[in-house]
């Protein structure tokens, strides 16, 4: 790990720009944290996987309903303290001060030559579409027992839409910045698509 810490530092310099091109892509692309990259995907995957198979494997709604919300916390707990972090640089906590009040606060590391070195493309895509994705499918599975009447499972299906949109939430919040800059952002966009029409 030392010697890889080390190599990382140092940077070949070519001779021709397209050599310069390919060595720049391929750093980009590599996955620098190929276990957090797996775990933020595999709880997730996991736990709809679990769903999808719960009614074939086994008669006990029970079993299966813990094992769902036992992978949909792990995946919530992975998500918000480990993954975010490695992948994409952001993090987000709720802060009680002194008074009792509750803050949330939503951060982003600032780019920098560190974030280049710690990040790279490759894991913003898998962090985005396994965030953005999944609580999709979720909502989809909500709807499925809403109007196929398993009012048993729409419990585990809300327990799933709660949890993962709210680290989609929690992210996204990071990303664009405080609410303030959210809504102005939404203005803005509106107002641009309005003008084009």
């Amino acid at each position: 790990s030392l010697l890889q810490d080390s190599s990382d530092d140092i940077e070949d310099v070519s001779l021709f720009d397209a050599d310069d091109d390919v060595s720049r892509r391929s750093k980009k692309s590599k996955i620098r944290h190929p276990v957090a990259s797996f775990f933020h995907l595999f709880f997730r995957v996991s736990a709809i996987v679990v769903y999808l198979l719960c009614e074939l494997l086994t008669s006990s709604f029970i079993a299966c309903m813990v094992t769902i919300i036992l992978l949909l916390s792990c995946d919530f707990w992975a998500v918000k303290n480990v993954t975010g972090r490695l992948m994409v640089g952001l993090r987000w906590w709720n802060q009680v001060d002194d008074d009792g009040k509750s803050h949330w606060v939503f951060e982003a590391r600032k780019v920098s030559a560190q974030r280049s070195k710690s990040s790279s493309e490759a894991e913003s895509r898998i962090f985005w579409l396994g965030l953005i994705t999944c609580p999709m499918i979720w909502v989809i599975f909500a709807f499925s027992a809403l109007f196929s009447f398993k009012v048993k499972w729409l419990a585990v299906v809300v327990m799933g839409v709660v949890l993962q949109g709210a680290n989609l939430y929690g992210y996204i919040r990071c990303k664009v910045g405080s609410r303030k800059n959210l809504t102005s952002m939404a203005t803005s966009y509106l107002g641009k698509q309005f003008l084009r029409q």
